[in-house]
C-alpha cells in the first residue's frame, strides 16, 4: 500500500484499516468530524495525517493539541509502532473524544497516551517534546501561544501545522506577536494547502 506516494507496511496498513472502521462506527454517535468527510476518511483524514509523519519519519516524541477524531495524532502513533520507539501524548479536553482516542490506541497498538485536559493546562503535565503537530485547531497566532512553553524547554522543537488556503494571512498577522522561522510543505492531499513547519519560536517584546 501507498499513502501520499511513500509505501507503508502491510501491518501498518492494517492498523490504520482498524482505525477508520473504529473512527467511522464512534462518528455515528459523537461528533468526531463533519459527516460529510466520514465516506472519505481516507483521502481526507488518513493521507493527510500521514504527511506530518512523512516530514519527520523519526522515533521522538511528539504532543499533538486538540487531538479530536485522532487526526494526525492517532495516525502518528500508528506510523511509530512500526518503529517500536517514540511515543504520541494527545491532548483532548473533550471526555467522549478521550474516550474515544483511548480505544484506538489500545485496538492499534499505537504509540501513544491521552491526556484528557486543556492545552493550557497540558505543558505541567506533559513537560517535553521534540515535536507538536495540530489540525484544524486554531488560528497560527493562538497555536504559536499553544506551544511556546514547550519551545522555551527545547530550542529545537518543531511544530507542524495543517493550514488551508488563507494560511498567509494568519502568517502575517501572528507576525504582529511572534518571530518565528517556518517552511512551507504544499500538501500532498488537498490543493491549496499546506503544512506549516515552525521553529525558533519567540515572542515579540
Amino acid at each position: 500500500m501507498q499513502l501520499n506516494g511513500r509505501r507503508v507496511s502491510r501491518e501498518t496498513q492494517e492498523r490504520l484499516e482498524h482505525f477508520v472502521a473504529l473512527f467511522q462506527k464512534w462518528a455515528k454517535s459523537i461528533n468526531l468530524t463533519a459527516p460529510s468527510t466520514l465516506a472519505d476518511a481516507w483521502s481526507r483524514h488518513i493521507a493527510d495525517s500521514v504527511q506530518i509523519f512523512q516530514l519527520q519519519p523519526f522515533p521522538r516524541t511528539w504532543i499533538d493539541l486538540g487531538s479530536g477524531g485522532g487526526f494526525p495524532g492517532i495516525v502518528t502513533a500508528i506510523m511509530l509502532a512500526e518503529l517500536s520507539d517514540g511515543w504520541v501524548h494527545l491532548v483532548e479536553s473533550n471526555h467522549k473524544k478521550a474516550a474515544f482516542l483511548r480505544t484506538a490506541l489500545r485496538e492499534t497498538g499505537g504509540r501513544g497516551s491521552i491526556h484528557a485536559v486543556r492545552i493550557e493546562d497540558a505543558p505541567a503535565i506533559v513537560e517535553n517534546c521534540d515535536f507538536v503537530s495540530a489540525r484544524a485547531l486554531a488560528d497560527l497566532g493562538k497555536l504559536l501561544g499553544f506551544i511556546e512553553p514547550w519551545s522555551k524547554r527545547n530550542e529545537n522543537l518543531r511544530a507542524y501545522f495543517h493550514k488551508g488556503r488563507d494560511y498567509r494571512s494568519e502568517i502575517e498577522k501572528a507576525h504582529g506577536d511572534w518571530r518565528f522561522d517556518l517552511l512551507e510543505h504544499k500538501s500532498a492531499v488537498e490543493q491549496d494547502s499546506v503544512v506549516l513547519e515552525i521553529f525558533n519560536l519567540q515572542r515579540v517584546a
